[in-house]
This record gives C-alpha cells, structure tokens and sequence, in this order.
C-alpha cells in the first residue's frame, strides 16, 4: 500500500477498525474504492459517486479538498431553492458528501 496518502484513523461506526490507504489517484476511483471497501451496494455506489461528481462540477471542477463546510452548505441551499429537490434527494447529496470528506479525504465537516 501507498503510505504517502492519508489513512482515516478510525471510522466511528467501527470504532476499532482502521481504514487502508487508498491506491487510485482520482477522487471518484478513491470513493469508489472506499464504498466497495465498505461493502455499499452497488446503487448507493451510484448515487454517491453522481453526488459527488455533481457537487464538483458545481463548484467550477474545484478539487474537494480545496473546498470546506463554507461551499458545502452553498452546494445544499443550491439544491434546496434552484433544484427544488426532495428532502430524501437532499439527504441522498449530503450523505454522499460527507462520505467523500470523511472516509477518503479524512476531513471532518462541522
């Protein structure tokens, strides 16, 4: 494994489980990693990886991590008045966010 990319020390549904490093270089392959790693079905996988996809094109195909919680909430209030969405819809886009900021880049959102 790769030991120059970061490593989630823990994740808090598993609280003694440590989180291998990521081997692929782009984000999506790196979410994509993480959910199989986590055993998600494959439609979650989907949705995910659309979200977060969507998210960055949003945000003018800015890296995630350049970004924070300040364009996070921007890109959900977006939803929410422009797209009109669902609130399951909503739900859906800020789990699939919080999944990329939390299990690949090992960033916690307030």
């Amino acid at each position: 494994m790769n030991q120059s990319r970061p490593v989630c020390a823990t994740y808090r549904r598993h609280a003694n489980t440590d989180l291998p490093a990521l081997e692929p270089t782009k984000v999506l392959d790196q979410l994509r990693e993480r959910i199989r790693y986590l055993h998600y079905s494959i439609r979650t996988e989907e949705a995910y990886v659309y979200w977060v996809r969507f998210f960055t094109r949003w945000a003018g195909v800015r890296h995630p991590r350049e970004m924070g919680a300040d364009e996070v909430r921007a890109f959900l209030t977006y939803l929410a008045t422009e797209r009109d969405i669902a609130v399951s819809t909503h739900r859906m886009a800020l789990s699939a966010i919080l999944s990329l900021y939390q299990k690949v880049l090992c960033v916690d959102l307030p």
